[in-house]
């Protein structure tokens, strides 16, 4: 079974709560949440390598960046698999030692190409649909730290295969052309075990 090295992180949607402020000035506002900040500061701590990766080329995702001393990030990205598959390379990761959370149509590729995904409770309902794990908590409200808290709850534990008892929702992949809606997603709930048949969360050595 796969052990997680990484997680990778959507930032609009997942780390915001998708929305953005201009100012008069033509300034841009965005809103992080300090549960976030929180825990991915708590991911490098625990060893787990953190990349972000955005459609957006904002400067607000650098000051987020710098914040929490993460050095490998991609902006203005327009093909996520293919930004995931280039910071694989850099850190000599195989796709199964990833987790990518995303929450709209430009990450579904990213998220089938990881190991794991996951997606915040209001992500677009292709996003749940791909989506291996969904959180309780929506995007930019503690849906990265509820993600990285269950990843961290059983650090060290091999025999740990479930994520906080069951409670979070597995998603089904969605068959070819077919997308289920938002209602058809949250009603498909089911006991969280072997994901994808070879994962295990959370850490295992």
């Amino acid at each position: 079974m796969a052990a997680l090295r990484a997680i990778a992180l959507d930032v609009d949607g997942v780390l915001t709560d998708g929305g953005v402020w201009w100012g008069p000035d033509g300034a841009e506002w965005k809103r992080f949440c300090f549960a976030d900040i929180m825990g991915v500061s708590l991911a490098r701590k625990a060893g787990l390598i953190v990349t972000l990766i955005s459609g957006e080329d904002s400067p607000l995702v650098d000051r987020f960046a710098a914040k929490l001393g993460l050095t490998d990030i991609t902006k203005g990205c327009k093909d996520k698999a293919a930004a995931l598959r280039a910071f694989a390379a850099r850190h000599a990761l195989r796709f199964d030692e990833i987790c990518f959370m995303g929450d709209d149509v430009n990450d579904l590729a990213a998220m089938d190409l990881a190991g794991f995904s996951a997606a915040p409770a209001n992500a677009r309902p292709a996003a749940l649909h791909q989506a291996d794990l969904v959180t309780h908590a929506n995007g930019g409200n503690g849906a990265v730290r509820e993600l990285i808290d269950l990843i961290l709850s059983g650090a060290g534990n091999p025999a740990c295969s479930r994520l906080s008892g069951g409670s979070h929702a597995h998603r089904e992949k969605a068959t070819a052309g077919s997308i289920a809606s938002r209602n058809e997603v949250t009603a498909d709930k089911r006991q969280v075990g072997n994901l994808r048949g070879s994962w295990r969360l959370p850490l295992s050595p």
